[in-house]
């Protein structure tokens, strides 16, 4: 005999698994946000932060760390709800998975120090070489920071989110990133609001890697994981020196790549580069 509990609990599980794929993702970072909650009070305050203030890095990494942490938890829980198997959100762990991611972090990474090399070619940036064992020295912390950040996101980006629009792409390549850039706010607060247009392109370029992997979250996640070793590891070495004179619209307002025009020259670069490719 079910309890009352019990069978509200079913009832209410076979609506959600029925609902619109709005309301499930919604539902989604609802469910994700209360989970990570317990966790991220405590934290917040050993790490004195307090909401709406911009995160500083040590502040950081231990909140992103307890919130990425408990992803999987949570799509194994919709997987539950949705009588789906992991492979159906883009991972498979098979060979394709990590070749395809492999191949990914080379062009992600690549593609970071041309786009770098024509600011320099430009005369808006210079390198400090003296600084490349410092560079050395943070490849290593950064690329495993890369490659944990972006299979994480794009797990949840492109492999749920994404995937819960699949029958039109741009609708799903809008959506899911538009909530991609916004989310990113948690973070950075309005000191990130510069960037949110050049995150959504950014969205919608992994969304056709996505798809042009065979709806596989490989080549995504290694697009992903190259730029933000890449950026990473040159930004903690302190290695690009902007000219004073650089203007912001074509390096990015408080020289973030995302938010200047040749950051997004860049991802329509790499936009096509990924469609022609990759078929």
């Amino acid at each position: 005999m079910n309890f009352p509990i019990s069978i509200a609990l079913d009832s209410f599980v076979k609506s959600l698994s029925q609902a619109s794929p709005l309301i499930q993702i919604g539902f989604f970072f609802l469910a994700w946000f209360l989970l990570w909650l317990p966790l991220a009070i405590p934290i917040a305050i050993a790490m004195k932060w307090r909401p709406f203030e911009p995160l500083q890095s040590s502040q950081k990494l231990p909140l992103v760390a307890s919130l990425y942490g408990i992803a999987p938890l949570v799509l194994w829980g919709v997987s539950r709800v949705k009588e789906r198997d992991f492979p159906t959100f883009g991972v498979s762990w098979d060979l394709h998975l990590f070749s395809s991611s492999a191949i990914g972090l080379g062009i992600g990474a690549i593609g970071i120090l041309i786009l770098f090399g024509v600011q320099t070619a430009i005369g808006w940036l210079h390198w400090n070489l003296e600084n490349w064992k410092q560079w050395l020295a943070a490849c290593l912390p950064t690329l495993v920071l890369g490659i944990w950040i972006g299979f994480t996101e794009e797990w949840v980006f492109r492999g749920f989110c994404f995937g819960e629009f699949a029958s039109d792409f741009w609708s799903a390549a809008i959506v899911s990133s538009v909530i991609f850039s916004a989310l990113h706010l948690i973070w950075e607060g309005r000191a990130q609001i510069p960037q949110l247009p050049g995150l959504a392109l950014m969205g919608v370029v992994l969304c056709l890697a996505f798809v042009q992997d065979q709806n596989s979250i490989g080549l995504p996640w290694g697009l992903h994981a190259g730029w933000v070793w890449m950026i990473a590891s040159l930004d903690t070495a302190k290695m690009l020196r902007y000219e004073a004179t650089a203007p912001e619209w074509g390096t990015g307002i408080d020289r973030k790549p995302l938010a200047g025009l040749l950051g997004l020259v860049f991802l329509l670069a790499m936009g096509i580069l990924v469609t022609r490719s990759f078929t």
